[in-house]
This record gives C-alpha cells, sequence and structure tokens, in this order.
C-alpha cells in the first residue's frame, strides 16, 4: 500500500447520503483503484531472470530452479 486513504468529513457525509447504487458505484471504483495499484508493483519475470543471470556462479540449471521456487512462491500467494 503506497498510501493510506484518509476519509475525510466531507467524503463522509456523501457516503451516508449515498443510495444503494451510488454506494455500488463507489466501492467499485476503490476496488479498480487498489487492483490498479497491484498491477502496478507487478514483477517482470523475464527482467528478473537476466538480473540473476548476471551473478557470478549462477549458471542456467541453477537459475532454472531458482525461477521455478519463485513462480512457486507467486502462485501460492496469489491463492
Amino acid at each position: 500500500m503506497s498510501q493510506k486513504y484518509s476519509l475525510d468529513r466531507e467524503t463522509y457525509r456523501a457516503v451516508k447520503k449515498m443510495d444503494r447504487a451510488q454506494m455500488e458505484q463507489m466501492l467499485a471504483n476503490v476496488y479498480v483503484s487498489g487492483k490498479n495499484d497491484a498491477q502496478s508493483a507487478c514483477i517482470d519475470f523475464d527482467e528478473l531472470r537476466t538480473a540473476i543471470s548476471q551473478i557470478k556462479g549462477i549458471g542456467e540449471s541453477r537459475l532454472n530452479e531458482i525461477m521455478d521456487v519463485i513462480q512457486s512462491f507467486m502462485e501460492n500467494t496469489e491463492n
């Protein structure tokens, strides 16, 4: 989370006056905003693989093992 969302008094009053459709739209906007923030923090595996391969002593087989471990951790995090 890059910044904490703050609910100011004006927004609080606006939320209290919302009907169901307005509240659903506002919550959808908050969800999409959070989803976009999460996607912007994604890892580029090709760049990661290239960077790891530059480390002295890391061969192709060891690199594949490292990438497999990273991939398994990322899959577990998504679930």
